[in-house]
């Protein structure tokens, strides 16, 4: 790795390249060294931050995230878990109930701007900076921090001595800039949900005690003095008389930097067909021992099909590091607790790895749209999973739609009065159960029903156009659905203006069927639910023979191509969104009909599908 090389080619496109020709972004650089002590738990650190200006604004001031400080007893985080209806049991009650070797905290010795000292107040998890100096539009400024810090028993992602006894999680652990852009500061205190973040490059170098096994976001700078699996097999590590080994990890183009260690870390790597070189962390335990030994052949299949399907993996490395306190997400890593069976263990596995798309490389602020973070991810893990069951990698039932469940959880939620719109800032859903249907279910679903909306040809490229124009460039929902809008030429502003924005609901019924002399069948749809939908309406004659009548919506000014190969294909008059009903004339008298069905094959989450069919032997539903 030419580090020197590469650190300049992003100082270049930091400076002189925006993610589109109308919107900026900022850009950083760390250098950090940290110094570690296990029998403390607490280190010293020292960071060099370059931070690149490229907004047209001029900033008299700017914002750390201090995460750790979290973990302290009256925080944010203790008070908002303690209020929740369902507040995480991993959280609730136990941060007011730390000790002071037991908390985390990370504190601010001293802090420079160019070179000039720098008046900085601790906030809870955020630092306040005000700069003597302004940084000007388009222009560079470089901090210089002491701080040392704490870490604390493991309660939400980071920690110390999780569950399964690994002895360091360490993600969310240093003093982080806050993210600045086109909406202004996003210093938002940490209550345990979603970040936003600045896309740098990273060079950390970590002292810790010899035993330890670390794995890490980024590239391991010096594997021969290091061993413990990362040399080159057949190669000699140098040997060392010091009580710690120095790690130094570089990370190119990353918006977070993550690391965990354990002196019984088993370490393992295999290089992917299609991928990149993975690296296995994971503790001895006879009961679990075969399925970690297992899991890289399966990730092996799962990055070639992600990066078939979705978008080229753009890093040469990925490491699954057992530790955390369930499964989460980091640039080119991920934590997730290793005690599963195999079917589990693949899949929080598939999930983490699937956030490299969905976050780690497009990176929105998943803040504010959390369900494009969570739900874009469920809905490639969903499709995945299914695969690898088809392919008998993992246990279970192929299925023609691995997304049927997800609709049916989000449609009994939709009635429980419970559900919040996915506007919603993730920290401030009124409950956690609202706020993960709505990130994780109805973010799934949202795609699933844009796959239906513009058939499986389009959404396929769409999200493929998607992944490689807005890679590394902080995308938000709009500019998603004005790639869909492109590549399938509809409108399709309403679709995420109903799902995003409310909490309406679909729900279509096939009123009354009925003969029309000399015109064939009439059919009598309406529309019972508050958001519109396109239609596909399946007509079954005698002789099992099939026909789909498609009703767009006129506000799409269009519709989709044909999709059903085995079935004729018939366009009816669009239906305006204004008019609650809608007649189908079908051009076969009542007595050549089997039955008439709204969308049999359930791609839309339509919350009573009870009242969607007709049959020749039952008459009307009404």
């Amino acid at each position: 790795m030419k580090k020197l090389k590469i650190l300049f080619l992003f100082l270049c496109c930091g400076l002189f390249v925006s993610a589109q020709p109308d919107r900026w972004q900022q850009r950083v650089v760390y250098t950090m060294d940290i110094d570690f002590d296990v029998k403390k738990h607490q280190f010293d650190g020292s960071q060099r931050l370059i931070y690149i200006n490229n907004s047209p604004d001029e900033l008299d001031k700017v914002f750390y995230h201090l995460y750790f400080n979290a973990f302290q007893p009256n925080s944010m985080m203790a008070i908002r878990n303690q209020h929740l209806p369902d507040s995480d049991p991993r959280v609730k009650g136990r941060i007011d109930g730390l000790k002071s070797n037991e908390i985390g905290y990370l504190k601010i010795k001293s802090l420079y701007c160019n070179g000039q000292p720098v008046k900085f107040t601790e906030v809870g998890t955020i630092l306040e900076v005000e700069l003597s100096t302004p940084i000007g539009p388009r222009s560079t400024a470089i901090f210089e921090m002491e701080f040392e810090g704490q870490v604390p028993i493991q309660i939400r992602r980071s920690g110390r001595d999780n569950k399964e006894g690994i002895a360091y999680s360490m993600s969310q652990w240093y003093p982080k800039m806050c993210e600045y852009d086109y909406q202004g500061w996003h210093a938002n205190p940490y209550v345990g949900r979603e970040f936003h973040s600045v896309w740098g490059d990273f060079d950390v170098t970590l002292h810790i005690d010899k035993d330890y096994v670390v794995g890490a976001t980024g590239y391991l700078q010096n594997a021969q003095e290091i061993g413990h699996g990362y040399e080159k097999p057949g190669t000699k590590v140098k040997k060392t008389k010091d009580k710690k080994l120095h790690w130094n990890f570089f990370a190119p183009n990353v918006i977070d930097f993550v690391w965990a260690a354990d002196p019984d870390y088993i370490h393992v790597k295999k290089q992917a067909k299609n991928g990149p070189m993975m690296h296995f962390f994971y503790q001895d335990n006879k009961e679990y021992n075969e399925n970690w030994e297992n899991l890289p052949n399966v990730m092996d299949r799962v990055f070639a099909y992600a990066s078939e399907h979705y978008g080229k993996y753009p890093y040469d490395v990925y490491s699954f590091i057992q530790a955390g306190d369930g499964g989460m997400e980091y640039p080119m890593a991920t934590l997730i607790t290793g005690h599963r069976v195999f079917p589990s263990l693949v899949g929080v596995s598939v999930h983490e790895l699937l956030h490299s798309w969905y976050q780690m490389v497009l990176a929105t602020n998943e803040s504010l749209y959390a369900w494009i973070d969570e739900g874009f991810t469920c809905y490639a893990s969903s499709e995945i999973m299914n695969q690898l069951k088809k392919e008998g990698l993992i246990s279970g039932k192929y299925v023609e739609n691995p997304h049927a469940g997800s609709i049916a959880g989000y449609t009994n939620f939709a009635s429980s009065g419970y559900e919040e719109p996915l506007s919603i800032h993730a920290d401030h859903f009124n409950s956690n159960s609202a706020y993960g249907v709505a990130s994780y279910v109805k973010g799934e679903v949202f795609l699933h029903q844009l796959e239906y909306i513009i058939g499986e040809k389009a959404f396929a490229q769409g999200l493929h156009d998607y992944f490689d124009t807005w890679k590394f460039k902080h995308p938000n929902d709009n500019d998603f659905i004005r790639i869909m809008e492109k590549i399938s030429d509809l409108e399709l502003d309403w679709y995420r203006e109903y799902w995003v924005n409310t909490t309406h609901t679909i729900d279509y019924r096939l009123t009354e069927v009925e003969r029309v002399d000399g015109k064939g069948t009439k059919v009598l749809l309406s529309r019972v639910g508050l958001m519109p939908m396109p239609l596909d309406v399946v007509v079954t004659y005698n002789g099992d023979q099939k026909e789909v009548f498609n009703i767009p919506l006129r506000i799409m000014r269009g519709e989709k191509p044909q999709e059903f190969k085995d079935m004729k294909y018939t366009v009816a008059e669009d239906w305006p969104w204004t008019h609650p009903n809608y007649e189908l004339v079908i051009p076969a008298g009542i007595d050549e009909i089997i039955s008439i069905e709204i969308d049999p094959m359930r791609r839309m989450a339509d919350v009573n599908p009870d009242n969607n069919n007709w049959s020749a032997q039952e008459g009307n539903n009404k």
